[in-house]
């Protein structure tokens, strides 16, 4: 791996890092992107959901004392159902696949809230969250959109949002990293074949631990200067703008396939 590519893994964790710091999401989506570009996609998948409990498990242990744990409680119970769907699940996808994944996935957050009735504080759908949002988690590699779909009309303060998706986000990631985490294994005991993988030295996984806190720590300060107006609405733009680039490169690269 160049260094050139291990330092923009670098600076993507810790930017992203801050981003989710601020949002609750999104750093992962750009993350994925970035990760998915340079890597293979058994590789991107195992190296972002490292990143990503870093990142998630420092966001919750930041704001611990506004985690909503009855929800967090309830959503793995939903992971419990996805687990015995991902178990059956043999399919994996391509980059160009994954990169589309992505952009529909950004585009949920544009789902009219008329048209949305869930709301992840009622009985059951704390539950259907966890299910719905592990599995598209464990496939595409992320799923903020679909999470931030079951907040969006809560009546949680930011600060209780961000923390809550960060715990839920710890156990979603965890999943990722054993379904994709098993195949790479695989590839890695074969001789010669850790090239093929593309997976970065162990140096690299040291290395992201202080620059995802850091962006953490920094998002969070952020995150308590904002509205809780303005937190909802750069979400949706930044979700928005990063999905619209991950839908033409994906569509590039199925044409050029």
């Amino acid at each position: 791996m160049s260094p050139a590519i291990i330092g923009t893994i670098l600076v993507a964790a810790l930017v992203t890092a801050t981003i989710s710091g601020v949002f609750g999401m999104a750093g992962g989506l750009i993350l994925m992107g970035v990760l998915t570009t340079y890597l293979p996609v058994a590789s991107a998948m195992v190296l972002h959901g490292f990143i990503q409990i870093i990142s998630n498990a420092s966001r919750a242990f930041l704001l611990r004392r506004h985690i909503a744990w009855k929800i967090t409680a309830r959503y793995a119970i939903g992971i419990g159902g996805a687990l015995m769907l991902i178990a059956l699940i043999q399919w994996r996808p391509t980059q160009p696949l994954v990169f589309i994944m992505l952009g529909m996935t950004a585009f949920l957050v544009w789902i009219p809230k008329s048209w949305v009735t869930i709301d992840a504080s009622r009985p059951i759908q704390a539950e259907l969250c966890g299910f719905l949002v592990q599995t598209l988690n464990t496939i595409a590699g992320v799923a903020g959109p679909l999470l931030d779909l079951f907040f969006v009309k809560t009546l949680l303060p930011r600060q209780t949002v961000v923390a809550t998706k960060a715990a839920t986000q710890v156990m979603a990631h965890a999943v990722k990293i054993a379904f994709w985490g098993f195949p790479l294994i695989d590839m890695l005991s074969r001789v010669g074949a850790s090239a093929e993988t593309g997976f970065p030295p162990l140096w690299v996984l040291a290395a992201v631990i202080p620059l995802s806190l850091f962006g953490t720590w920094a998002g969070g300060k952020v995150l308590d200067r904002m509205t809780d107006a303005n937190f909802r609405a750069w979400t949706k733009y930044i979700v928005t703008a990063t999905g619209a680039v991950y839908l033409i490169q994906g569509a590039m690269l199925l044409s050029a396939a």
